[in-house]
Order: C-alpha cells, then structure tokens, then sequence
C-alpha cells in the first residue's frame, strides 16, 4: 500500500509495546520446521514405546477372531459384542497415537512462543481472496524458497531411508519366509533407525530454520523514527500538551493563591525578591501559608496585598526561611513559630493602634 513506509526506513527496532500488540494479534515467530521435528520426536518415541503394546493387542484381537471364527456367534447380540470389542480395539490403536502426536505439536508451539488466542490470523481480509495478490504470493521468492527447502527436506529423508534399506537388504530377503513375530522385530529395528537418521538431518534444518524466522520477524516488526515517536506521544503523551496543562495548572493554582491574599493576616517580604503571605486567627493552633512567590509574583502579591490592605513587613531572613521551608496551605514549620510569632504580634498591636484611633 501507498501509505505503509518503506522497509528501508525501517532502521529502529520494535519496542516492547509494538512486541505486545504483535502477539496479541497472533502475529508470532514461529518456525514449521520446528513443529516438524517435535512431530517426529513424537512419532518415534510412540513407534518404539506405544506402537509395540498396542500392536501386539490389535494382534491377539485379530488372531482370536481368526482363530476361533466358526466358533462365534453370528446372530444379534453375539456379532454386536464380537465387532464392539474389536472397534474399540482399533479405536485405542488409533486415538492414543493422535493423542500422542497432539501433546508434542502443542508442546513445538509453546516452545516457540507464549501461548495466544487471537481470532485476527483468520479473519476475513481483502488481501486474502485478491486473485492478483494471491498470485504473488504463490510465486513469491518466499514461496519459491519454502518449495525448494521441502524438496531439499524430501530429497534427504528419500537418501537416509534408501541407505539405511540398502544396508539392511540382506535381512530384507529373509522377511518374506520369516516368522511374522521376526518380521514386526526387523520392522521395529528399521523403523527406529530410519527416525533416528531422519531426526538428525531435521534438527540441523529445525534449529537454522528457527534462528532465520526469528531474526526474520524481528525484523519485520522493526519500525521508523516517526512510528517510535507517535508510540512514544501515545503512551506518555504529547510533550508540547503535557506543558501546556502543566502551565494551565500553574496558572490556575496561582489564580487561587492571589484570591487567598485578601485574607492573609501579614505578608512577608525580602522586601521585593520574596513574598510569604500568613494567616492566624485565635481559633488556629498555628499561622499557615496562604501564598508566596518570588520576583513578579513576589511583586504581584505586594500589589494584591496593598490594594486589600493587608499589612506588609519588610523582614529578609524570615521572608526567606519561610520561602524555603514551608508550601502553600501548610503550617509554619516550628522553628519558625517565635519569629512569626513577633511579625503577628506587632500588625495586631498597629491593628488595635488604629482601631483606638478610630
């Protein structure tokens, strides 16, 4: 498509969210080859464990039933127990060895990747049912490459099973007026032996197969600057949004402390880089911080602080203490109390002085 970027551009590799989402979707590394090789690990070990033992049950089965043919019964309820048995028989013969093989091709996924359910894989995509785009794909160099590595895959298990007939070829000759326990005993020895040739031609296949779709999804996944920095703005957020509410609550946090300031009991100043306006009344245990600022605010609170009348006092070291030790709506920090205990006193007494006046 037209507005999917390039590969060449592609130069970053994929974040642990990018990674996430993959596999949500069902979009994993995953090698067939794999799956193949647990396939025949499973294969082999119910050849050389369960095969025997459920074999030899079909056969007392059917060596009974020939053996003892005129003596059963073949009406109603005789022939329905005779065939039932048997059924069950062939049914056990055939499900534990679907069973077996089910474990390992779930084990070969598990292996490969985290457990998924995702419906995504199949669903309906215009893609898919494209004559034109299903032609490409069909003589892709992908598809070109998978057909030649199962030829090659093909080639070589049709060269271990011919070697290892071929070495056998003499005791071949004797299975054809060999007793039938001697024949399924060679049957079994040929059999192990063609899996264990065969599974080690796999294993170097499965292990290379592995390595080449992992680094191959890897990258694919890989993404451009562009997409990690829209990841990066999704998930933490704009950078020039997240300043501007930081500014837009600083602004309203500062609107709030000035309405505070008409209140205020005395405002402390450095006198004009430092500005700390106080609150105390008789029912407060102890004065709080109702504004402060430095520089302009500093300058904005004197003016507000003028303009209600609120008394001001000119006290540096105070003004600065209190800057730095305490925030808006908290109580003056203790060590403070005697100090600000004196500036309180001395605008209540100037408070009364005028009221007396008056």
């Amino acid at each position: 498509m037209a507005d999917e970027p390039d590969k060449s551009e592609k130069t970053e590799d994929a974040t642990q969210h990018k990674l996430d989402e993959a596999h949500k979707k069902g979009d994993v590394a995953k090698s067939q080859e794999v799956t193949t090789w647990f396939m025949m690990l499973g294969a082999a070990l119910m050849f050389s464990l369960v095969a025997p033992v459920t074999s030899v049950n079909l056969m007392d089965k059917l060596q009974l039933l020939i053996a003892n043919a005129d003596q059963f019964s073949l009406e109603g309820a005789g022939v329905q127990a005779l065939f039932s048995g048997l059924f069950q028989t062939i049914l056990l013969t055939v499900l534990l060895p679907l069973g077996f093989l089910s474990l390992f091709a779930i084990a070969a996924n598990v292996i490969q990747h985290k457990p998924v359910l995702s419906l995504d894989p199949i669903k309906p995509k215009a893609s898919k049912v494209s004559i034109i785009k299903g032609v490409g794909r069909l003589f892709s160099m992908e598809s070109m490459a998978n057909f030649s590595k199962g030829l090659v895959k093909i080639t070589m298990v049709a060269i271990v099973i011919f070697v290892v007939m071929w070495t056998e070829r003499d005791r071949l000759d004797t299975m054809m007026t060999a007793d039938l326990w001697l024949v399924l005993s060679i049957f079994m020895e040929l059999g192990i032996k063609i899996f264990i040739a065969t599974l080690a031609i796999v294993t170097v296949v499965a292990i290379a197969d592995f390595m080449y779709q992992q680094q191959k999804w890897h990258e694919k996944q890989k993404m451009t600057i562009k997409e990690v920095r829209d990841e990066h703005k999704s998930m933490e957020g704009d950078p020039k949004i997240k300043q501007k509410i930081r500014q837009l609550r600083a602004e309203k946090s500062r609107k709030r402390m000035m309405a505070a300031v008409p209140d205020a009991t005395v405002v402390v100043t450095n006198p004009t880089h430092f500005a700390v306006a106080l609150k105390y009344d008789k029912e407060m245990a102890a004065p709080i911080c109702v504004a402060k600022g430095a520089d302009a605010i500093a300058l904005r609170i004197r003016s507000v602080a003028g303009e209600n009348k609120v008394p001001i006092v000119e006290n540096p070291p105070l003004a600065r203490a209190l800057y730095a030790s305490v925030e808006i709506d908290q109580v003056v920090p203790t060590e403070h109390f005697r100090a600000v205990a004196q500036v309180i006193g001395y605008v209540m007494q100037l408070k009364d002085k005028a009221a007396w006046r008056a």
